[in-house]
């Protein structure tokens, strides 16, 4: 009898020391997976790039037939030098005219065309994918 109570003792041991180490482990595997762990930076982020814009007004905004009309205006977040173009609405297409400038330093321009056509002119500066709003002039 002295001997199996020993051994039930033993068994009973073994079974708490088991018991202890699962519950530990699973803590232990708990704590691995929690669902918010605090977010460490390794690096600073990437700057994000701020969006071109292209502002600009007309000198005059009626004319006469033939008479040139002078665009002039300002940029953000554009490189001195970057190309501008004119563009001229036409028939519901937009039509791209010889006049170019640059973007001087101080992010203005100033770009002169005339105006051929008579009746309202609907024209926009452009660069690339950002252009200018609409600007309408008249010309009689």
């Amino acid at each position: 009898m002295h001997l199996t109570l020993r051994r039930c003792a033993c068994g009973v041991a073994a079974g708490a020391l088991s018991a202890a180490l699962v519950s530990a482990g699973s803590a232990g595997a708990f704590a691995a997976s929690d669902p918010n762990p605090m977010a460490t930076r390794t690096h600073s982020p990437m700057p994000t790039k701020k969006a071109e814009e292209i502002t600009a007004r007309v000198n005059h905004s009626s004319i006469r037939h033939g008479e040139s009309v002078t665009l002039t205006g300002r940029t953000a977040n554009m490189a001195a030098g970057a190309r501008l173009t004119v563009q001229h609405l036409d028939h519901g297409k937009w039509t791209t005219l010889r006049a170019t400038t640059v973007v001087r330093k101080g992010d203005t321009f100033t770009v002169s065309t005339k105006l051929l056509a008579k009746g309202k002119n609907d024209l926009r500066v452009v660069s690339g994918p950002t252009r200018s709003k609409t600007i309408t002039v008249d010309v009689t």
